[in-house]
């Protein structure tokens, strides 16, 4: 099943800089990992926001939940899922 996901960081400013970058770096490790396992084969930046679009390639929306919640800046994430469907006239 395929899934549009756009995603919004939205890191509150309490946060300490350390932390932060702590963060974006398990984030990365993560993303990486997810992608090198074929599940996420799309992901774009939006440009001039903390923001991207992604494929995502899953078995279930259960999977997919499960892959989005384990990033580490899932709790600072606004995300919008959309389902897709192979259109007929692609190629």
């Amino acid at each position: 099943m395929l899934y549009c996901v756009e995603m919004q960081i939205n890191i509150p400013d309490p946060l300490d800089a350390v932390t932060v970058e702590a963060i974006k770096a398990a984030e990365r490790a993560r993303a990486i990992e997810i992608q090198k396992s074929g599940k996420w084969p799309h992901l774009w930046r939006v440009v001039g926001q903390h923001a991207n679009v992604s494929i995502f390639d899953v078995d279930s929306n259960d999977e997919l939940h499960q892959l989005l919640s384990s990033l580490p800046l899932f709790p600072f994430m606004s995300i919008q899922v959309t389902p897709l469907a192979r259109h007929p006239s692609a190629l």
